[in-house]
């Protein structure tokens, strides 16, 4: 039986050399998991032979090629649509309705606007709507609307600041429709950019005069035009308490907003200034924000550990465009490799579990990094030289026995 035993370690060993050898050549792919070689031992079938002690086994084989799916190192890229998966899952890929399974997430936009990896197979996850809000229902493939942002009216403004308490009432009356402001009829002015419907600019301003007491009123003017007051004539906009904080209620309404850029005319604003105060102390805004926006184009993308998808705009806007969804499995060890980096599912894998990341048992992902691969050159070395090793003593085994059985042959 040597020589049998002999022959199954020489294709046992030549099997690990050949698992060691992938390992080594895929040493630098981005997201590939190194294989390790299992060996089972191999006996003949015998009635009595346990029972006596006098079981002899008669060598080995491989049990099973199975990869190791630990982490490799993260190694930051100078592209931001690489991502790197930092914890357990897969990315899930789609060709035409096959699905399979990837660590490597070295991706491109194509000519469609998908995302995709050198095969050409589609990142899948969640759409968002036209809200930015995600839509996590059934994994799709995820899709870069490179079209211009629309315009966005402005319909609320909100502003903080502070009118000084030491103002005193104007000695000459404001001009209604003025289109030049005397500076001696108010108190103090500033001014909030807002947008029409088509998503031009227009420059609100507003003047403010107190009317003793705490008292305040206001009056808007749009592009230089004629001025109107916020409220009826000769009535207070703002009312402070004796501690400086507005009891007025909010928000007010900027109405009668002409313009003539062929945008929606005339159209109004809701001015929140609850955070508006009086103190003894010079008149100046704190915050001021608005919810317009001009059109822009898509100038860069970027993706978040949660796999959340915005997009970057020239108008200086973002907006969420999906989120890269991740699956792992309750046996990885039972995915079938397909090659290319490529898993599928398998029975004996178990169904994907499918969610975004950072959710259960999922891991978070790095933007402009990618995965190296887990192989251990040195460790690799160490055992090529083992299993090489192993395949000179099987190879003398064999050899022995024939020394062996050349001695039978030549007995007299």
């Amino acid at each position: 039986m040597a020589f049998q035993q002999g022959l199954s370690g020489l294709n046992a060993s030549s099997k690990a050399l050949d698992v060691i050898s992938n390992n080594v050549a895929n040493a630098s792919n981005v997201g590939f998991k190194l294989s390790g070689t299992q060996f089972t031992d191999v006996y003949a079938s015998a009635l009595n032979g346990a029972s006596t002690g006098l079981q002899i086994g008669i060598g080995t084989q491989v049990g099973q090629v199975s990869q190791v799916f630990n982490q490799g190192n993260i190694t930051a890229t100078d592209n931001p649509l690489d991502v790197a998966i930092n914890g357990s899952g897969f990315f899930r890929m789609d060709n035409n309705g096959t699905v399979a399974y990837t660590r490597s997430g070295q991706f491109q936009i194509d000519k469609n606007g998908y995302l995709i990896n050198s095969q050409g197979y589609q990142l899948t996850g969640y759409p968002a709507n036209a809200a930015g809000e995600i839509l996590s229902a059934s994994p799709s493939s995820i899709y870069i609307d490179t079209s211009d942002l629309m315009p966005s009216q402005t319909s609320a403004v909100t502003m903080g600041l502070n009118l000084d308490s030491r103002s005193t009432v104007p000695t000459n009356a404001w001009v209604y429709g003025s289109t030049t402001p005397d500076p001696s009829t108010y108190n103090y002015s500033t001014s909030i950019t807002v947008y029409d419907s088509l998503g031009n600019s227009h420059t609100d301003t507003l003047y403010f005069r107190t009317m003793g007491n705490g008292d305040w009123s206001m009056f808007s003017q749009l592009d230089g035009g004629a001025t109107t007051p916020a409220a009826a004539t000769g009535t207070a906009d703002l009312q402070f308490s004796t501690t400086g904080q507005l009891l007025t209620t909010m928000p007010l309404t900027l109405s009668g907003l002409t313009v003539s850029t062929g945008a929606v005319s005339p159209f109004s604003v809701d001015l929140d200034l609850t955070s508006s105060t009086q103190y003894g102390s010079t008149s100046g805004v704190n915050k001021q924000t608005q919810d317009g926006f001009a059109s822009g184009r898509l100038s860069g993308t970027t993706i978040g550990e949660d796999g959340i998808i915005l997009g970057k705009y020239s108008n200086g806007e973002t907006r969420t465009l999906g989120q890269v969804v991740l699956a792992n499995f309750p046996n990885s060890q039972g995915l079938i490799s397909m090659g290319n980096n490529l898993w599928a599912e398998s029975p004996r894998s178990g169904q994907p579990l499918v969610g975004a990341p950072q959710s259960g048992s999922l891991g978070s992902l790095t933007a402009g990094a990618v995965e190296e691969s887990n192989v251990d050159l040195t460790a690799e070395l160490v055992n090529m030289i083992t299993a090489q090793r192993n395949y000179q003593a099987n190879a003398q085994s064999i050899k022995t026995q024939d020394q062996v059985m050349q001695t039978l042959v030549n007995m007299r």
